[in-house]
């Protein structure tokens, strides 16, 4: 519910005004010193929009690393690049897609959205929050500059296992760089996800419940946590093998009594509870953007938060199906891909409430809308995949071959990007006062989607065929297939080309967005559309006091 309203009878929508703030003097954020005022604020919003403009430009180098990858392999004798470059281009696509594209992006609309859905000025330590986005910066750099150094990251691959990211294989100075800029991105991760925790703990409006904040807040609140637990232990794997490369220690040496395995049990209790890390918030902009354009509230909102919390308590239960056939024993087999298929439980109390929310909604079909379709489809074809990847059987027939590779890109493609444009579209207006070009938007949906379907759903056919990944060059009778994931590879750079440039377009003419640009506020009933677009700095005149049910709208 909104503002000192009472809630409406069960099972009717919300059909009073919502409150509107005083207008603000601001129209937009104004701050002292130009560029420089900007890359020294504080403010929640201008961090947030830095994030995603840094998520933008790491997206320009992910794609062109993956392009290089695909040129390679778009026919199976190729020697566009040389078996070295190769491998540190796939290291390095992974690397930054992961650490400089998603986690940020997610990050910069966390920042930017959260403090202004739970009715806050700003986050609950301003500087750390800044310190949090300047720590990203240098990580970057160092992975981009372990591309110039003797040797490169060539070999170790993303995952960087032992022993190939030891010295006795990459005797080079890269990966000690590439472990570095881990160390900074998870510094970044862990400072983020403290003070997200604050700020929704002890910011919260006078009135607003647990249950009664958006999805949105209960993702990043989960993802924070999830944050907080899991990256330490990332942390250490890598310090573990700095070490090994460096001072002789032997953790990962079978020769010193060292166990490779143990760094492969470390790694995946973070890196799949990474997955959630890298999906939770795109859920919450997913349910947004569906009840929004459904011109209803979330259907089962309490079943949505506790699915959500199973999710995050469950992720660190099912690292193992990574390491079937890593020698673990018929026990832990068993377990692992018992609780996988368990995980899945939440996730379909999710896509029901999804579909529930569109049924018997007054639809529009936007951009942002068409997205979170979208998102729902890829995401069901990328988690049916992952219940096949935990049968045992299945699972070591296929294990390091293209189905894992397509089964990954339909849960983070299909799931965290899908999710990323569709809330794009739907909060961009708020954020800048402009809208994004529809016609523009409705190209680039459909180039991508095409796209991204031609690109990752033969890469089941050829991976059960037994195409292995991370490999230079492969069989003949794969190139014809090869070749049609290489155009779709095309077809993802085209949309993603039409994006920025919708971006930039759109920055370039004047604002013409009012409070609530998509006319929503009447269902939705929510803090962030009754506030002027894009907000004042201060966010709000007066600190909102919310009586009666809250919105659960965003």
């Amino acid at each position: 519910m909104s503002l000192l309203e009472t809630p409406p009878s069960s099972g009717s929508k919300a059909t009073r005004p919502a409150p509107q703030f005083p207008e603000s003097p601001h129209k937009a954020i104004r701050l002292p010193g130009g560029l420089l005022g900007i890359l020294g604020s504080t403010d929640h919003k201008v961090l947030g929009m830095l994030y995603l403009a840094l998520a933008l430009a790491g997206a320009v180098f992910g794609g062109a690393f993956a392009g290089a990858i695909r040129a390679q392999l778009s026919s199976f004798d190729n020697e566009v690049l040389s078996p070295e470059f190769y491998n540190s281009m796939v290291t390095m696509h992974a690397s930054v897609m992961i650490f400089v594209v998603i986690i940020p992006a997610l990050a910069g609309f966390g920042n930017y959205l959260v403090p202004i859905m739970i009715g806050a000025r700003d986050m609950a330590f301003p500087r750390l929050n800044a310190f949090s986005f300047w720590l990203l910066i240098p990580a970057g750099g160092l992975m981009a500059a372990s591309f110039f150094v003797q040797g490169g990251t060539a070999g170790a691959g993303w995952t960087a296992y032992p022993p190939l990211s030891l010295k006795e294989y990459s005797g080079g100075p890269g990966v000690d760089m590439w472990i570095l800029a881990v160390h900074l991105a998870g510094l970044s991760s862990i400072t983020g996800g403290i003070n997200f925790i604050v700020t929704i703990m002890n910011m919260r409006a006078p009135g607003m419940g647990l249950m009664k904040m958006p999805l949105f807040v209960w993702t990043w609140l989960v993802n924070a946590w999830l944050i907080l637990i899991g990256t330490p232990v990332l942390s250490g794997a890598v310090t573990m093998v700095l070490m090994d490369r460096g001072f002789g220690t032997g953790f990962f040496k079978p020769a010193l009594g060292g166990d490779p395995v143990l760094y492969q049990h470390l790694f995946w209790f973070y890196s799949h509870p990474a997955v959630y890390i890298m999906v939770l918030p795109a859920f919450g902009l997913i349910s947004h953007a569906l009840a929004a354009f459904s011109r209803k509230r979330i259907f089962g909102y309490t079943g949505m938060v506790w699915a959500v919390c199973a999710i995050g308590l469950l992720g660190f239960m099912v690292w193992g199906h990574h390491m079937f056939t890593a020698g673990i024993s018929a026990e832990l087999r068993l377990w692992f891909s018992f609780m996988t298929m368990v995980i899945a439980v939440p996730t379909g109390v999710k896509i029901w409430s999804w579909l529930a929310t569109v049924w018997g909604g007054t639809i529009r079909f936007t951009t942002s809308m068409k997205f979170a379709l979208g998102f729902i489809s890829l995401f069901v074809i990328g988690g049916i995949s992952g219940v096949w990847l935990a049968n045992v059987p299945i699972d070591v027939q296929v294990h390091d071959s293209y189905f894992v590779v397509a089964h990954f890109h339909y849960v983070l493609v299909g799931g965290s990007v899908m999710g990323l444009f569709a809330g794009t579209y739907l909060y961009f207006p708020k954020m800048s006062g402009r809208f994004l070009d529809e016609r523009i938007g409705n190209a680039v949906f459909w180039l991508f989607t095409i796209g991204m379907n031609t690109t990752f759903l033969p890469m089941h056919l050829v991976g059960v065929q037994g195409m292995a990944r991370r490999i230079w060059q492969y069989r003949e009778e794969f190139e014809a297939i090869n070749r049609v994931i290489s155009f779709g590879y095309l077809l993802m750079a085209a949309a993603g080309a039409l994006f920025i440039y919708s971006i930039i377009s759109s920055l370039l003419k004047p604002r013409t967005c009012g409070r609530d640009p998509w006319g929503i506020n009447d269902v939705q009933n929510s803090l962030i559309w009754s506030i002027p677009s894009p907000p004042p700095p201060y966010n709000f005149d007066t600190i909102p006091v919310l009586k009666g049910s809250s919105t659960t709208g965003g």
